[in-house]
This record gives C-alpha cells, structure tokens and sequence, in this order.
C-alpha cells in the first residue's frame, strides 16, 4: 500500500492522489458521518449518502487548514470517508433487531464486527466489475456522484460550504443540547389549536429531521405522503364512518399511538415487503443482461483498464464470499451446523451479488437505493433456512449473515456513486477501489460500538430510538416464528406496496415508510423538504446546493454528535 500512498495518480500527472494525509482525514471524517448518519437512521428509518457532506468537510480540511489544492486528492478522501460511513446504513437497518427481540446479549459482538468487515470487502469487490457497465458505457447518471463532482471542481465555494456547515452544526447541536437538558423535545401543537387527537398534530422538535428532510427534497415527497395519508386521511375517515378497533371491552381505539402499532405499522411493514418484492422482480430482466455483457464490456482495453482492478476479482469474490459467509454462519450459533451453514453462505453470496446489480442500477437512474427492502427480504430468507433452531438461535444467525450481506450492498452502491463522481473529475479508478477498502473496514467497528452505546444508553426500539428498519424486520421474523401476525394487514400493505412500486420504482417502500414511522417524525420532516422547495423555487438551486445542503448537513451533523455524546454521558456516569 505504501506505493499507492505515495506515488502520484496516472490519469492526473503530478497532482496528489491516494496520499497518507487523504487517508488519515478520509478515516476522520468517515467516523463522525458514520456516527450522525447512523444516529439520524436509527430516529427516521433510512439513511442519506454521505459523500457530498465528506467533500464539503474534505474542501475545509484539506484547502482550509492544510493548503492543500489537489481536486482528486480530495475526491478520495470522500472516498474514503464514504467508505467508513457505508456501514452505517447496512448495519442500522438489520443489527437492532436482535435488541428489539431480546437477544442483544446472545450474540457476539466481535464476529458480528469481522462479518460485517467482510461483508464491505465483499460487495466492493463484486461491483469493481460493473463500473466499465455502469458507468463507462451506459453512462448513468448517479445523481449523488454528480452533485459531489460538483463540489469538487469549486475550491474556493467548498471553503465556504464547511464554514456554513460547522456553523450550522453548532446551531444545531445547542439545541439539542437544550431539548436534552429540559427534556422537551415534542410539541403537541395540534392540541393548541384543537385538532382531533387521532390525527396527530405533535411535532418533533428536531433540526436534524428538518436536515434530513432539506437534502432529500422531492425525493422525500412519497414519505411525507405516506404519513399525511394515514393521520390525516385515514384517521378522520375511520372516525366519520365508526371503523376505529376496538379494544376488549369494546371500545373505540383513536389513540394515535395504538392506531400506528394496531393499524398503520403492519400496513406499513406490508408495503415494504410488497414495494421491495416488486422491486427484485422489475429487476431481473437487468440482471440478465448485466450478466452477459460485464464479461463482454470488462475486455474492451482502453487506457483507463489499466488503471483499475481486473475481473478476476469478481471470480475470488464469489469463492471468498461463500467461505466467509459460511465461517460467520457456523460461527454464530452451535445449532447452524456445516450443512445448514453452507446453505446460509450460498444464499448470502448470491443476494449479494443480485442485489448489488439491483441497488447500483437504482441509484444510477434515479439516486434512490432500496436497501431496506432488501435488506428485509434477504434476512426473511436467511431465518427461513433457519427453521427447526430454537427461536433465539434462529435470529441470531441470521441476522449476523444477514447484517454482513447488507453492508456488501450498502459498499457496493457507495461506491459506485464514488466512481461516477471519480469519473467526472479525472480520478483513476484503481485509486478510489483502493481507498473503499482503506475505509471499509473501519466502519463496522465504529457502528458496533454506537449501537452497544445508544441501546444501553436510550434501549434501541424506544420512543427515544425508534429504529424504524429494526423494528420492521423484528416484526417480520416474529411473524415466520410463529407469533401473533396481523396477516390480511401485511397482505394488502404488500399488494398496495407492490402496486405503487410497479408504477414508480421504490415508491410503495418510501410511502410504507411514512405509514410505519411515528407521524411526529414526519411532520418534521415535511419542514425540510417544504424549506427545500421553497428555496429551489424563490432562491434557486444553486442557493439550495452551495448554502442550503451545508446548512442541512451540518443540521444533521450537530443533532447527531450531541446525541452521541449524550448517551455516551449516560452510560459512563451509569457504570
């Protein structure tokens, strides 16, 4: 590696590229976005990139303090930085469940940390083939990767984006710091001005959701909808026509906290499964055509092939993923055994590899990835190969094979959306596959010890913690286990979801998502996608991109890390 860190890029010259300062601050930066959008996923059930916030704090860094001027030198530390954040989404949607259920001291912890590092080397490995595909010859767009190629080629306007984003960072986390302090951190407007209490009119009083909801814009739209149409539509209409359940005693449930556990989670859990189903079926056409052309496209010799890793990498992926995926199934539980081990690992490899197609083609097109539905299908399939264990073993071995197999996604997305911002500012390649596993190994770590301290701290699953994701896919693996499943509920979420995903790709997931959350939630998100439009439309976009999205990330950013320090506060003082 020291040649590679040391040694100038090919395609740009003298200009630094893979660097040890580009290393060291990549690995920095990538643990702090780890940590605020790992936080910010377990509150609002899915995640954001974070290239675009690592190219901003990169520019601050690099050219702010350390003069440094090098464009691709910076591209990499994005790069890099992304590549640690990349465990925070795959781990976030699959890891909580095991503490929602009860089994958070059944497993462990270090082979669940060296699975999920294996799953990142893995699913970077299977997409490095595809980039001549995907990007070389289909050109997709990778929005994300265009908007972070964006900020690379203004320095002078990347100096000013950090500034903005640690100013809004501070903003944000004295905020929180108060909401923390005097424990105030709803506020039951609805009430104030009389609205029926089975609509919901609290709001959470949170500047990270507003952040959240900002960067996202219209693509937020379909989740704001989703809980609008429940609370807002749903809700009134159940009460004019007397439809409410009803309780043992017979009486009317409108509790909008009871409606959302009785009603509107499992319709949501429904869509879901029904929007992601869709999603894979859609796909498979893709998959075929992917398939025969990778082999065809990966010969064409240009001068850039040299630049990057070979094919065959591909091929020691496959062999790797089945031995590793099998050592992390076998070693989970006694109760796996070789055979059944064997048969989780074969599974593994091929939805790793399926879904990585599936998610880069996604996020190419449109920039949305539905790695939550994935992620709820793969696991469904892992427990099912499970049957006949006992109940706790079942959910600990295959939530730790699945854990591994959704962070190879998340890698696999990450970097493709890196490579196309590579693309576009003359990066090589070889550099930015390298600087993903640079980063790629330091993420599980980082996210293991959040998860161990925010449950211990605030209990994973609580009003507190939501982890919207974890709770969906806990729901889903009580339902295969045999518990008490409200099926006609999931059933027409899963039509409704698979329907709205056949109209507009990742559409029944988004909409589901806003069913499943807590509405308080979502009002608050709705401010920032509304801050979003408002200022698209009267300030212009490029406002929106070189002072609004700052002012976002460092929203998120201030929130999420006050947070953090706050539940790490509470379990120091604890012990």
């Amino acid at each position: 590696m020291s040649d590679a860190l040391t040694a100038p890029a090919t395609t740009a010259g003298r200009y630094p590229e893979l660097t040890w300062t580009a290393v060291i601050v990549g690995w920095f930066l990538g643990c702090i976005i780890a940590v605020s959008i790992g936080y910010a996923a377990l509150i609002l059930g899915f995640s954001i990139e974070g290239s675009e916030l690592a190219a901003i704090l990169g520019f601050g860094i690099l050219r702010g303090v350390l003069r440094r001027k090098s464009i691709i030198e910076n591209n990499i530390v994005q790069t890099i930085a992304s590549g640690v954040n990349g465990a925070s989404s795959g781990m976030m949607f699959s890891v909580p469940a095991i503490f929602i259920l009860g089994y958070g001291d059944q497993f462990d912890p270090v082979i669940m940390t060296f699975g999920c590092i294996a799953g990142a080397f893995l699913g970077i490995a299977f997409i490095v083939p595809l980039r001549k595909h995907m990007i070389d010859f289909e050109r997709l767009t990778y929005p994300g990767g265009v908007a972070v190629a964006t900020i690379l080629k203004s320095p002078g306007a990347g100096v000013r984006k950090a500034v903005i984003l640690l100013s809004a960072a501070a903003v944000s986390a004295g905020v929180h710091l108060v909401s923390k302090l005097t424990g105030v951190e709803n506020w039951d407007l609805g009430s104030v001005i009389g609205m029926p209490g089975y609509m919901n009119g609290t709001w959470y009083l949170s500047l990270l959701t507003v952040g959240v909801g900002f960067i996202a814009g219209r693509g937020g739209v379909a989740f704001i909808i989703g809980g609008f149409v429940a609370y807002w539509f749903l809700s009134p209409m159940l009460a004019a026509t007397g439809g409410f359940p009803l309780d043992a005693a017979g009486a009317a449930i409108s509790d909008p906290g009871q409606l959302r556990l009785l009603l509107y989670r499992p319709l949501g859990i429904g869509m879901l499964i029904g929007g992601a189903m869709t999603g894979v079926a859609l796909a498979l056409p893709l998959i075929v055509s992917t398939v025969r052309s990778m082999q065809k496209s990966s010969s064409v010799q240009t001068g850039v092939s040299a630049d990057e890793m070979p094919i065959r990498l591909l091929y020691f992926a496959i062999v790797g993923a089945a031995i590793v995926l099998a050592v992390i199934a076998v070693s989970s539980v006694e109760s796996v055994g070789i055979i059944r081990g064997i048969g989780m690992a074969l599974l593994g490899t091929l939805w790793i590899w399926m879904s990585g197609i599936i998610l880069s083609e996604a996020i190419g097109r449109t920039n949305w990835s539905p790695l939550s539905g994935m992620t709820l299908i793969g696991i469904t399939l892992l427990i099912i190969l499970t049957a006949g264990m006992e109940r706790g073993d079942s959910i600990v071995a295959a939530v730790m094979v699945g854990a591994a197999t959704c962070v190879a996604m998340s890698q696999a997305t990450d970097l493709m959306l890196d490579l196309k911002t590579g693309y576009l500012v003359g990066a090589t390649p070889r550099m930015q596959q390298l600087g993903q596993f640079i980063g790629a190994w330091l993420g599980p770590i980082v996210v293991i010890a959040l998860i161990f301290v925010l449950h211990e701290a605030m209990t994973l699953g609580s009003a507190a913690l939501p982890a919207p994701q974890g709770q969906a896919l806990a729901s889903m693996v009580e339902g295969i286990l045999g518990g008490n499943v409200p099926v006609e509920k999931y059933a027409a979420g899963a039509v409704l979801g698979g329907i709205l995903s056949g109209v507009i790709g990742g559409l029944g997931i988004t909409v589901g998502l806003g069913f499943y959350l807590p509405f308080n939630s979502v009002l608050t998100y709705s401010l920032g996608t509304l801050s979003r439009e408002l200022a698209d439309r009267y300030r212009g976009k490029s406002w929106s991109e070189s002072v609004g999205i700052p002012i976002a990330a460092g929203l998120i950013v201030g929130e999420a890390l006050v947070g953090v320090g706050h539940a790490i506060h509470i379990v120091a003082t604890a012990t």
